[in-house]
């Protein structure tokens, strides 16, 4: 990727509950250290985690409920509203489950819904955890997750022309503009939007979930083992650290900004 290659965010989104349905946004402010807003803010807990919501640690997320093991969880379709703390849950179009998950009747009333209808797949009571600011996320900071358009696009090419959508990386900013595969060299870099700056931490090594359809909640691709076969690696996607505050949008420019000379 040269210097002055920029790309452009093409689809931005939350996913207020782990495993459950993504929420696009037109645009969202970023805050130093945070995630977007929201982001990963509640998981459902699936058997005994230890989680502590007065003093939340990270978990890995096999303590959840989560797409890699959990199709089904696919087939649901989510809302939550932020000015009411409300989760609503619609299975085929008629809602199955509502409540606000700050108040142990509303927390109660979707994990009635889990338990009733995920018994095969628990591991013990589902709980709904939150932890005030505590994000729910794969890996142990708070981080954005970017999935460059055109490495999906490569993907389709090595599963034969299959068409692979991109919400199955459930990422939070979709961009387009760079070569297929040149964001897995930007850990370390720091990018540019608008006036926010995002510092590149980390590749985003894909799991078993990614090989389910999230608008079918069939489990009908294998993503990882085709990348480790033509790639040597199970990478698609960065995470960035926020750095510097700043609003962004759908429409926006990144650019990896150059250090300074002195």
């Amino acid at each position: 990727m040269t210097a002055s290659q920029t790309a452009e965010i093409t689809g931005l989104y939350r996913y207020p509950i782990k495993g459950l349905t993504p929420e696009s946004l037109p645009r969202v402010p970023l805050r130093t250290g945070q995630t977007l807003p929201a982001d990963r803010r509640y998981a459902i807990e699936n058997g005994p985690s230890g989680f502590d919501p007065e003093a939340p640690e990270w978990k890995p997320k096999i303590q959840f409920l989560m797409l890699a093991r959990n199709e089904r969880l696919a087939s649901l379709d989510s809302r939550f509203e932020d000015a009411t703390n409300s989760l609503t849950i619609r299975k085929d179009g008629q809602v199955v489950a509502s409540g606000d998950l700050e108040t142990a009747a509303g927390r109660a009333a979707i994990e009635g819904y889990f338990t009733e209808n995920f018994q095969p797949e628990l591991k013990g009571p589902p709980k709904v955890l939150s932890g005030r600011d505590h994000s729910f996320s794969d890996v142990a900071r708070k981080v954005v997750s970017i999935i460059n358009l055109e490495s999906v696009r490569a993907i389709e090419t090595m599963l034969g022309g299959v068409a692979v959508h991109p919400l199955r990386f459930r990422g939070n900013l979709y961009v387009a503009g760079w070569p297929a595969w040149s964001e897995l060299d930007l850990v370390g870099q720091t990018l540019a939007i608008g006036q926010a700056r995002l510092k590149v931490v980390k590749r985003i090594v894909r799991c078993p979930a990614v090989n389910v359809d999230p608008e079918t909640a069939v489990r009908d691709l294998e993503i990882p083992p085709t990348l480790s076969r033509n790639l040597g690696h199970m990478d698609c996607g960065i995470y960035a650290e926020v750095i510097a505050d700043g609003e962004i949008g759908v429409g926006d420019a990144v650019a990896v900004e150059q250090p300074t000379l002195v």
